[in-house]
Order: structure tokens, then C-alpha cells, then sequence
């Protein structure tokens, strides 16, 4: 009067199974095999892994947008300033050029109106310059000047 299977759900489960997992399977009356306690403890550490990657990945969304924001308002900011403002680096060049062609201009008079004065008192240029103390001459320069 026994019998050599057992009724389940329906379905008959043979003693000749191949795998505990098997039974199980027919036993439970789904397709997938009952999980073991480290398969699921490996399953939710998936779960909670893939959690903090979306959490992680919505953050640099975030950062991304942010950052993007920010690059249009520069932009924005860049178009709208005057145009001598991106020529600035070639101007200053020409003011300075200039102003180093107007300073060499006074000192070839100031070194012409040096000479003239020395040529009257008959000394040299050089004496011009020179002091007992070694700070400036007569006129205001020094030998290095």
C-alpha cells in the first residue's frame, strides 16, 4: 500500500530523481530549484551592489547636469564680454612697444642733453655720473641708469 512516489502539487516525484534539486523542483512545482542560504545571500549582495551603482550613477547624472550648467553660463558669460577684451594679449604688446619706443626716444635726449653738458664743462659723460658716495649725480642718474 505504499507507494513508491510522492504526490505533490499535481506532480509525481520519482525516488530516482537525479539531484536533491530536482525534487525539489518538481516537488515545488516551479522550474527553478530552491535556492540555497549562499545563493541567496549572494543574490542580495547583487542587489544591494546594483542599488549603490544606481545610486552612484544618478549622482554623477547630477554632477554632469550641474557641470553643464555651469560650462553654458561661462560661455555665456565669454560671448558677451567686448571684443577688445579676447584682442587684450596684441594690445598690451602694441602699448608696450610703444611705450618702449617713447622711453628710448627721452633717453637718447636726456644722454644727447648729458653729452651737451659735459662737452661745455670738458669732462667726460661718465663724470657726470659719478659721486664721492656712489649715490646719484648731479642730474638724478646713476651709471647704471
Amino acid at each position: 500500500m505504499a507507494k513508491s512516489t510522492a504526490q505533490s502539487s499535481d506532480k509525481i516525484v520519482s525516488p530516482y530523481s537525479s539531484s536533491k534539486a530536482e525534487q525539489e523542483t518538481s516537488a515545488n512545482g516551479s522550474d527553478a530549484p530552491l535556492r540555497t542560504e549562499q545563493e541567496v545571500q549572494v543574490a542580495e549582495l547583487k542587489a544591494k551592489k546594483m542599488a549603490s551603482l544606481q545610486s552612484q550613477i544618478d549622482c554623477l547624472k547630477t554632477q554632469i547636469e550641474e557641470t553643464r550648467a555651469k560650462k553654458d553660463e561661462v560661455a555665456s558669460q565669454l560671448e558677451s564680454l567686448p571684443t577688445t577684451t579676447t584682442n587684450a594679449p596684441q594690445t598690451i604688446i602694441s602699448q608696450h612697444i610703444h611705450l618702449l619706443h617713447s622711453y628710448n626716444t627721452i633717453r637718447d635726449i636726456g644722454m644727447s642733453l648729458l653729452g651737451l653738458v659735459a662737452e661745455n664743462r670738458g669732462v667726460r659723460v661718465r663724470d657726470l655720473y659719478d659721486t664721492a658716495s656712489g649715490s646719484e649725480g648731479e642730474f638724478g642718474v646713476k651709471e647704471g641708469d
